[in-house]
């Protein structure tokens, strides 16, 4: 079972508004522009929380693929865990860990996931999905980072901050 370990340090004193544009579903879909990430389904916007799902659609490796999670833990504003309902894997869980830390955000993902087909799934795995993996959340974080960083925050949080 690949496991992808990532921390990424966020320049902000404020952990609400980096664990909000976590769980942001409309964040998301900026992030994952090159993919053409869509909710179609559950929540479609704004903050996912406890037992919420979320149904996307993207296209990845070539295919369109549906993909469906649930929120199975949550602990704001330090912790909360996706996992795969239904989609291409066999399963998942995406644990992401929030620290307050010298003025500074640390964010620790755990992305652990079990791919299908057996003896294929595996060779896939060491071949190229862990590493194509990695390079989709490192880039997402990429985006979560510049956006608590340098205000634009406000805009995707926006509704919830009313």
């Amino acid at each position: 079972m690949p496991k992808i370990h990532l921390e990424t340090i966020i320049n902000i004193d404020n952990i609400d508004i980096v664990f909000n544009l976590i769980r942001s579903i409309d964040l998301h879909k900026i992030s994952t522009k090159n993919s053409k990430e869509e909710a179609i389904a559950g929540k479609t916007s704004g903050l996912i929380a406890l037992n919420e799902t979320v149904t996307w659609r993207a296209k990845h490796l070539g295919f369109t693929q549906e993909l469906t999670s649930i929120i199975t833990d949550f602990k704001a504003p330090t912790f909360f865990a996706d996992e795969m309902v239904c989609g291409a894997f066999k399963s998942f869980r995406h644990e992401h860990y929030l620290e307050l830390k010298e003025g500074k955000v640390i964010v620790k993902d755990v992305f652990q996931y079990v791919s299908p087909f057996g003896f294929l799934g595996k060779l896939a795995d060491f071949i190229f999905l862990k590493n194509y993996m990695k390079n989709f959340l490192v880039e997402r974080n990429k985006v979560i980072k510049v956006y608590a960083e340098s205000g634009k925050w406000k805009k995707v949080l926006k509704k919830e901050l009313l």
